[in-house]
């Protein structure tokens, strides 16, 4: 019998593999050592190791981006046991791996408390041969472990492995973004699963679903150098096909599933990490720091532990909890924060054994005006969970303080309990060995200023060579996805000049950053890239959401500018934004820009990497920029605060950048001397080098967050924990007589004795208090005084705490408030709840003013002054039942 041949208008057949996966190399037992330098990611920030990488076969490095487990899977198995039996290059191999060990054991800055601290994140940007992450957020976490392995911190990083990933970007021929999800295989990447040392088996954490279903995952560790990162992956047997897919891709899908997500993230990360630190002898942890709202459910799961473990009840457990986390928020806008409908957030923990579902819910509940009463705030539940938050620039917290002041009622927005600490970027990643190696000291910031301006020049103009090839090479690929033929791109081979001053924007691409700011005018920016004697180029890069069809116009207008004639060889945009590209960018670019809608970037770090090159910053003051920016440093693009006009706004911002540009930057970069050197523009490299080389450091970010936040926080978890929990036993108990006894405290008379007034006079101040069922040990009673806007509100106020003076039923207090600066003057009085185990003020929200009704719980968060003015007579509000009286001598 003969087989059937098919119709003739079938096409050839395909056969397609159902399942697949990564077979990695087996190398000779000399090249064993090659192993661990693989697997320990180390490789990925220090040149010494990358460069043996390299050498094993330059081309198959090129290719594989600088993945050495792909790049090995490439090279003949000749050239394996060439080197096997190389005793140079194993030589080489020895001392390579010699230096990891010693950098993996070695004495490092590091010898303090705490023993250990869990780090989670919903992303990690650590190589883009690990692509789990899709921008900031995720490279700033990176960085964060790359400098706590630097600095011998402990931490552990926690976040889920994403099969998919983000997502790859392209272009179609209208210049509309494509987005494409690659399928990722972690036996191809350096990972490897945690596995049980008795059984071989790989170990599964568990996290409860609704319905007695069960969502289950394995773990990969990732290596960053002294740092263990834990990655969970649900793409396990035992779950059902559903299931499988909640770790498909980085911030997919609806509600339920970024509810999955995150549940498995805080609930599965932390019993992760316990199991990680048995199995490895590993301290575990004090500190627990939540990076972003989207890990929050970890404060549930420890809630859990200490009730289950440690007999505490719900209340006492909370405390508990508190005391060991911080809490850090990344968002400068509402819109950017999870929040999912109460009665999802319900059937997921209804039945819990430990967790009562009103005391879940309330935890994230926007219990503050014009707060939505049907939806779980994320964010909400990480402060309310967290001791010590904090934002991620000065500027940020400030931001921050006012977006979330609706948490603490009755108290000014300067005293919200929210602080900052500016991020920093890992100099080993972001810093070219070209600049690097102008310095005979590592990172001496004043031997690099002072590096000849021959040389620095020099080191400028190859990082500007290799970035316009490398922007050749990318565009070209991407006008061949485009549909273009070879023929019609030999205009690339004229792409961008390596002797013209080059700016670089790359972000992603909410409507808040601007992408096309700067086409705001496309006449004037086309005369500013053509300009005869100061031509500018620009390289823009940057990634959309796929359901921000917003972002994808915007895309869409820069790429088809880009696309024409009149300005093509001068202005390009680069699909596929990574940290491949962004290593490229911020190290060949001379200008940085950044003109995001101020104030609504929380910090911004790309302008960081580029200073670190060399690069000056031309930005918006937002983020980090607005409180580093000293004038020499680089350009403010001044800000049209105030104009309620968008458009208007936009355009009045534009303008100031194309005169920047044509006016101050572009004229300063082509003013050279004799010898082609612009002593100008290098003087400002130079100053950058000093003003920001310390400062923009992710090494001194880290040090800022063990001694601010990871110190404290453990110190507090300690002493909470004393005796059996005493103390967080003691403190639940307090909190909850005080909450339930403050609407009896109040303040019944008010007694001020001014003589004069005169500046270095003081004011006295007798205040009667009823505390009801609460003591003077309970509270603390203070003057809060200052100078009144036109609305009597104090707005920077200080502060003197009264001293009691008897207890009859009623409390006097006394105190004398400075009267230390001439002009309007005003004051008022108030009662706070006082424990030595608070860390904030604020920590209750409770308070009580002699105008409002006590225990304030929501209303103006802004402290108002209600009684006096510059003449120092008091005046009592009519219907406040509250007496007083002024003495004036």
């Amino acid at each position: 019998m003969h087989a059937a041949s098919p119709p003739a208008d079938y096409g050839p057949f395909t056969v397609r593999a159902i399942r697949r996966f990564t077979v990695r190399v087996t190398l000779p037992e000399p090249l064993a050592p090659l192993h661990d330098l693989m697997l320990n990611l180390r490789w990925s920030w220090h040149e010494p190791t990358a460069r043996l990488f390299a050498e094993i076969d330059s081309h198959a490095w090129a290719s594989s981006n600088g993945d050495p487990i792909a790049m090995l899977s490439a090279v003949p198995r000749e050239r394996i046991l060439a080197l096997a039996a190389d005793p140079d290059f194993l030589s080489r191999l020895q001392q390579a791996k010699a230096d990891l060990d010693e950098y993996l054991t070695g004495t490092r800055w590091y010898s303090a408390s705490p023993k250990a601290i869990a780090y989670f994140s919903p992303e990690y940007g650590i190589t883009a041969a690990l692509p789990q992450y899709s921008g900031g957020l995720g490279i700033l976490a990176g960085d964060h472990l790359k400098s706590a392995s630097d600095l011998g911190v402990p931490l552990i990083g926690v976040g889920l492995f994403y099969r998919h990933g983000y997502f790859t970007q392209s272009l179609t021929a209208d210049g509309w973004q494509a987005e494409r999800y690659p399928a990722g295989d972690p036996n191809g990447l350096p990972l490897e699963l945690l596995r049980d040392p008795q059984t071989s088996e790989p170990v599964h954490v568990t996290v409860p679903l609704p319905g007695d279903r069960t969502l289950s995952a394995q773990v990969w560790v990732a290596r960053v150098g002294r740092i263990p990162l834990l990655l969970l992956d649900s793409y396990v047997e035992e779950n059902e096909a559903g299931l499988h897919e909640v770790t498909d891709r980085l911030y997919g899908g609806g509600s339920e599933h970024r509810l999955r997500q995150e549940l498995l993230l805080g609930v599965g990360g932390v019993r992760a990490v316990r199991r990680f630190c048995a199995l490895e002898g590993h301290p575990a942890p004090e500190v627990f720091h939540t990076n972003e709202g989207h890990a929050g459910f970890l404060g549930l799961e420890r809630i859990r532990e200490y009730m289950r473990d440690d007999r505490l009840d719900f209340d006492e457990a909370l405390q508990a909890t508190r005391a060991g986390t911080v809490f850090t928020t990344h968002t400068p806008v509402p819109a950017g924060i999870d929040r999912f409908p109460r009665t999802l957030i319900a059937q997921h923990f209804a039945g819990d054994q430990y967790l009562p579902v009103e005391k879940v819910l309330s935890l994230g509940a926007e219990t503050y005006q014009n707060g939505d009463p049907d939806v779980f705030n994320m964010a909400v539940m990480g402060m309310r969970l967290a001791q010590r938050v904090n934002g991620v620039s000065a500027l940020h917290g400030e931001v921050s303080r006012e977006m979330f002041r609706g948490l603490w009622p009755g108290f000014d927005t300067s005293e919200v309990p929210i602080g900052s600490i500016t991020n920093g970027v890992h100099t080993p990643t972001w810093m070219s060995p070209h600049v690097a190696a102008l310095s005979a000291q590592q990172r001496d910031w004043n031997s690099l200023a002072e590096v000849p301006s021959q040389d620095l020049w020099r080191a400028r103009r190859e990082l500007r060579g290799k970035l316009v090839k490398e922007t050749r090479r990318r565009l070209r690929q991407s006008w061949r996805q485009r549909g273009a033929s070879g023929a019609e791109l030999t205009w690339i081979d004229e792409v961008l000049d390596p002797d013209i001053l080059t700016i670089g924007f790359a972000r992603r691409v909410p409507s808040y950053k601007r992408l096309t700011l700067m086409l705001n005018n496309p006449r004037r920016l086309a005369e500013l890239l053509n300009h005869p004697d100061h031509p500018v180029q620009i390289i823009v890069a940057g990634k959309a959401h796929p359901a921000d069809e917003g972002g994808k116009r915007l895309i869409q207008q820069m790429v088809q500018y880009t696309d024409s004639d009149e300005v093509r060889r001068r202005i390009v945009f680069l699909p596929d934004y990574d940290m491949a590209m962004a290593h490229n960018l911020v190290q060949g670019c001379d200008v940085w820009l950044n003109n995001p809608l101020r104030p609504l970037e929380a910090c911004g770090t790309s302008g960081m990497k580029a200073a670190l090159n060399g690069g000056l910053n031309c930005s918006v003051r937002d983020g980090w920029w607005d409180e580093w920016y000293d004038g020499s440093n680089g350009w403010e693009i001044p800000s049209a605060d105030g104009v309620e006009d968008p458009a208007k706004r936009d355009e009045l911002e534009a303008h100031a950048l194309y005169d920047l540009l044509n006016r101050s930057i572009g004229p300063l970069f082509y003013e050279t001397d004799e010898s082609g050197v612009p002593q100008g523009w290098l003087e400002r490299v130079r100053h950058t080098f000093r003003s920001l080389g310390p400062k923009v450091q992710a090494e001194r970010m880290v040090r800022d967050y063990v001694t601010e936040l990871y110190a404290p926080a453990a110190d507090a978890s300690r002493e909470l924990a004393f005796g059996d929990f005493a103390p967080a036993r003691q403190l639940a108990a307090w909190k909850q007589t005080v909450t339930q006894a403050w609407p009896e405290v109040k303040i019944e008379h008010v007694e001020a004795v001014a003589g004069g007034p005169r500046v270095g006079s003081a004011l006295t101040l007798r205040v009667t208090v009823a505390l009801g069922e609460l003591g003077p040990e309970d509270v603390t009673v203070e003057a809060v005084y200052g100078r009144p806007g036109d609305d009597d509100e104090i707005t920077n106020p200080s502060y003197v705490t009264l001293s009691p003076e008897q207890t009859n039923g009623l409390t006097k207090y006394e105190g004398e408030v400075p009267l230390d600066r001439p002009g309007s003057f005003g004051y008022t009085v108030r009662v706070l709840p006082r424990h030595p185990l608070l860390v904030s003020r604020a920590e209750l929200g409770l308070v009580t003013y002699p105008h409002g009704p006590a225990g304030m719980t929501n209303g103006d968060l802004r402290l108002r002054c209600r009684l006096w003015s510059n003449s120092s007579a008091w005046r009592s509000r009519p219907g406040s039942g509250l007496s007083a009286s002024t003495v004036l001598r």
